[in-house]
């Protein structure tokens, strides 16, 4: 359909008098526009502009998503999404799950479709393809499939159907099946398309014309509703644009992304293993890698100690009450592994899922006045947590992993200096290890769904406003996520962009008042009165396993060079070169510069080749003519040629460039 046509249909509408009342619209800039009852999310495009209709994709009314053909009735606030906008996007990638869905059920008679969502990047859907076969081999069909549906132009429309002819309509369908025993008469809505339905909630595009492109990634394994007890299913993966060009685009980021695959990184520069017999989610640091995690700890360790930190060591396991009293066993039980029982009865201790119960006990084994107060508390602590198999994912999603975990106890009023402090930190860490681009998320309650949390509803407020305030006084560029929030406080949120533009969560600071009420932790006020402190979480780096795997893919494995395990590698052309090797390698390690020497017998170019592999930044080639002048011929990682220096003059240039990037911490609001 046209806009021509469509605002043709809308005058004709209004001719017989179909709309017989105005509502009121309100849109993001303020401005209100009164409609005709009846008028759609496309009619309010419409009204303000035919590109604007062009181009929108899904909308939202009143706070709910609703399609942009859906008849509104009532006074009330509307959004409309374009490509441009992560809704948008989301409406789109959904829509083209169902298209994905038709072009499978239609070469595959027979498949069971269970759900298909929209994610980050793309859309997958599950399905059961029974005793049909389906691999890469067969992508190419799909996607010519898909691609045709699309070029059809077929409407979305989406319409209420009763439970039973819902069940009636999936009585084959064990799973849409259990999705719709699980629903009520009037939350239940199937969507059309073409001669295709599917159980959906909606959010979808005005028609499938839109889907200019069309990819398959890749397909996996996945157990229905996540449960390993459940039957294992196909995932599809997918992705799609409105132009070809954006997914040429992509591809190109993925091929890109998978050179900087931590996994394979990891691999080449003998970072960390992963051992079966260890267990799956554990992983092994080698020595480079282990060298890598004490860098950062040190580096972290000596921030923490000019801005008052105290360090700390708990036990790696916890009595099972220490959990039920946090009320993370409440939260987290069936995420944990199982209860280690001991030979006394009713005796239970859980591995450490959380740091923060061990503090609050560190925080009560002696009293506090006002006047102790902050206090501090530090650790590298690990924890552990049992994620299914199938979530599992290199150093991303372990089952055992180490927090720079910290627990800061003050006053109401030390609250916003104290956050103040941390924020300062956070951009310090993320700084030094060249994370420049992110956006600052404040995490809040769901206020629709109060039963997710902890606590006073009065705390609560003063912790958001807290954050909210610090936020703005550090003048970060933040936005506000609606039911975000850890079920016992409200937090801030790093959301960092990397080098390919991907888009992580690394740095967390939390407002915690409920954990001091929980374990009763108190501090005597100047009043001579005891009183409940405040409690800061903070985690810069969020898990050492984590922050290493994205470190690794933001650089591409060329870390910053105060970090790197090797930053120079020594090459002796010949044996003659080896004993002036030693002397140099001996000259540097007194300046505290980290080297080997490769003194193979290999060619040079083979032993810079490798060096180059290694992602090491220096080499240093040494043969008769710098022997003989004690010089050194210098290479930087890439292949730039910084010629003949002396060695003084080398040390010199290393430590201008880890200047550039390891300043000194200033701890100062």
């Amino acid at each position: 359909m046209t806009l021509h046509s469509y605002r043709y249909n809308i005058i004709f509408a209004h001719r017989n008098e179909q709309f017989t009342t105005m509502i009121k619209i309100g849109l993001p800039d303020g401005v209100i526009k009164e409609m005709p009852t009846g008028s759609t999310a496309m009619d309010v495009a419409l009204s303000i502009s035919e590109g604007l209709a062009r181009n929108v994709i899904s909308a939202s009314f009143k706070a709910k998503t609703v399609e942009v053909s859906t008849p509104l009735h009532e006074d009330g606030d509307i959004v409309l999404y374009t490509w441009r906008d992560d809704e948008g996007k989301k409406a789109f990638w959904h829509s083209s799950a169902h298209i994905l869905a038709q072009a499978i059920e239609e070469t595959y008679p027979g498949v069971h479709l269970t759900i298909g969502p929209a994610i980050e990047n793309g859309f997958y859907y599950d399905i059961d393809f029974g005793d049909h076969a389906f691999s890469d081999k067969d992508f190419d069909t799909i996607e010519k499939k898909a691609l045709e549906i699309a070029r059809e132009k077929h409407e979305f429309n989406l319409r209420e159907v009763s439970k039973a002819d819902a069940l009636t309509y999936y009585k084959n369908n064990p799973y849409k099946t259990e999705l719709i025993e699980g629903l009520e008469d009037g939350e239940i809505t199937f969507c059309d398309h073409s001669s295709f339905t599917d159980l959906c909630r909606g959010g979808h595009l005005p028609h499938t014309g839109l889907v200019k492109a069309f990819k398959i990634l890749n397909v996996a394994g996945a157990y229905w509703r996540g449960d390993e007890k459940n039957a294992q299913l196909t995932r599809v993966y997918g992705i799609s644009f409105p132009k070809q060009k954006e997914l040429k685009e992509y591809l190109t980021l993925i091929e890109e992304a998978k050179k900087r695959d931590h996994r394979k990184l990891g691999k080449e520069l003998e970072l960390f293993a992963f051992s079966q017999k260890v267990g799956q989610g554990l992983p092994l640091w080698l020595p480079k890698g282990a060298a890598l995690r004490e860098r950062l700890e040190q580096f972290l360790k000596k921030a923490q100690k000019l801005a008052g930190y105290e360090m700390v060591v708990t036990p790696h396991i916890g009595q099972k009450e220490l959990y039920v009293t946090s009320g993370h066993y409440a939260k987290y039980g069936e995420d944990s592994f199982q209860p280690i029982e001991t030979p006394k009865d009713e005796e239970e201790f859980l591995l450490k899922p959380m740091n923060c119960p061990h503090h609050c006990e560190i925080y009560k084994v002696s009293p506090h006045s006002y006047k102790d107060l902050p206090k501090r508390y530090a650790e590298f602590g690990t924890v552990y947590r049992y994620e299914q198999s199938g979530e599992l994912h290199g150093l991303t999603r372990v089952r055992g992993f180490t927090q720079d975990d910290a627990h800061i106890f003050c006053t109401q009023d030390q609250l916003l200096e104290e956050f103040e402090q941390v924020i300062n930190l956070t951009l310090y860490v993320l700084g030094s290890l060249g994370f420049e681009k992110f956006t600052a998320q404040v995490s809040v309650r769901d206020m629709n769904n109060l039963d997710k949390y902890i606590g006073e509803a009065a705390g609560w407020e003063e912790a958001e406003k807290a954050i909210i305030q610090a936020a703005e006084n550090k003048n970060l560029k933040y936005v506000i996520e609606e039911g975000e929030a850890a079920f016992y406080g409200p937090k801030l949120d790093f959301m960092i962009k990397d080098a390919l533009g991907r888009q992580w969560q690394l740095g967390t600071i939390q407002v915690d008042y409920n954990l001091p009420v929980r374990f009763d932790l108190t501090y005597k006020g100047s009043d001579n009165q005891l009183h409940r402190p405040v409690m800061i979480h903070r985690a810069p780096f969020g898990s050492l396993e984590r922050f290493v795997a994205l470190l690794l893919e933001h650089t591409g494995g060329n870390f910053p060079l105060w970090l790197t395990p090797t930053q120079v590698m020594v090459l002796p052309i010949g044996e003659k070169q080896e004993k002036y090797a030693q002397k140099v390698l001996k000259s540097l390690e007194n300046y505290e510069i980290r080297g080997l020497i490769d003194a193979r017998n290999e060619t040079i170019g083979k032993k810079i080749r490798e060096a180059e592999m290694q992602k090491i930044p220096y080499m240093v080639i040494l043969g008769e003519k710098e022997q003989q002048g004690e010089m050194l011929s210098l290479r930087k990682h890439g292949g730039e040629d910084l010629g003949s220096m002396s060695i003084e003059d080398f040390v010199k240039e290393i430590e201008a460039e880890v200047s550039k990037t390891l300043k000194p911490f200033k701890s100062e609001v």
